[in-house]
């Protein structure tokens, strides 16, 4: 079931965990590097992903005054999870994608649709024209902070909006133990949560309005959250893991503990399988025609150094 929740005033960032919007956590190197590895997934990760509800393009649709033939820039498309469900209903849309991997199946995934795949850095790419919209799923944190809202900004048309969302692990009451179970393998391989780190419910994941807008750039115009589950196999949860940037940086010898404790824990239960809850926030905001870039920012959403 997909609930869609409107974004709470005051809403506070969890605590002790990478925020999936206003990285960096690496430093420029790391970050490319970490970004470039998804190429070694991208073949499984259209089959493992999971879909995003399509409640969130409805809304998304609706909330940036979107019409059938508007032309839209994504960036970072991986596989296109997220491109696939806007075209079908009738965009056109050019994705910026810099693994070559990931955009020759997403090229194989969106064939037929009046969708352009780019292999480069959004950071580097020159549009051809301006757009209606510019969106990122689980993608933004992989953007150079210096210059993506303003990278953005310059794509779009006048009054064009920007859209933000990623998929984030979430824990409801009732949920799944086997995240809570599996954590002293985690701990036994030295990739424990840190101190004090949180398990959002559903509907409380923190939100980037304060990021966006202080980029000076954007005004957000809604926030919402949505949540949905998903059951895996041991297989296919093994390469659901194998997508995420920490699971492919890991030593050899470290997976092959991990995963070979999670196959044997998932065969000891009845269904042999594992219930995993996401969630997602849309941000939708608006370009300013007149930005405000103070003293005490420089355009990327963070504060400038001094």
């Amino acid at each position: 079931m997909v609930r869609p929740r409107d974004g709470a005033a005051g809403m506070r960032l969890v605590a002790a965990r990478a925020d999936p919007y206003t990285a960096p956590v690496w430093s420029d190197a790391e970050r490319e590097r970490l970004r470039e590895t998804f190429d070694r997934a991208a073949e499984i990760y259209h089959r493992v992903r999971p879909d995003y509800p399509e409640a969130l393009f409805d809304d998304l649709i609706a909330l940036a005054g979107l019409a059938p033939g508007d032309q839209l820039l994504e960036v970072g498309c991986a596989t296109g999870k997220a491109t696939l469900p806007l075209a079908r209903r009738g965009f056109r849309i050019t994705c910026v994608e810099l693994g070559a991997e990931l955009a020759a199946v997403a090229r194989r995934n969106l064939a037929g649709f009046d969708v352009a795949v780019v292999e480069g850095r959004f950071e580097d790419w020159q549009p051809e024209g301006p757009v209606s919209l510019v969106f990122a799923a689980t993608a933004w944190h992989w953007v150079d902070p210096d210059v993506r809202y303003r990278r953005a900004a310059d794509a779009l048309r006048p009054g064009g909006h920007l859209a933000l969302w990623a998929q984030e692990h979430v824990f409801p009451d009732g949920g799944d133990p086997f995240f809570r179970e599996i954590q002293e393998v985690y701990e036994e391989i030295g990739e424990g949560l840190p101190d004090g780190a949180a398990r959002p419910r559903p509907g409380e994941l923190g939100d980037n309005r304060a990021g966006i807008e202080d980029s000076g750039l954007f005004d957000v115009v809604a926030v919402r959250q949505y949540d949905w589950e998903r059951v895996y196999t041991a297989e296919e949860y093994i390469g659901l893991l194998g997508t995420f940037s920490g699971h492919l940086s890991m030593a050899s010898w470290q997976r092959d503990r991990l995963y070979g404790e999670i196959r044997r824990r998932l065969a000891q239960r009845p269904d042999r399988s594992v219930r995993r809850h996401w969630g997602t926030v849309l941000h939708v905001a608006r370009r300013r025609e007149r930005p405000t870039l103070s003293a005490a920012t420089n355009g990327s959403g963070r504060q400038a150094a001094r």
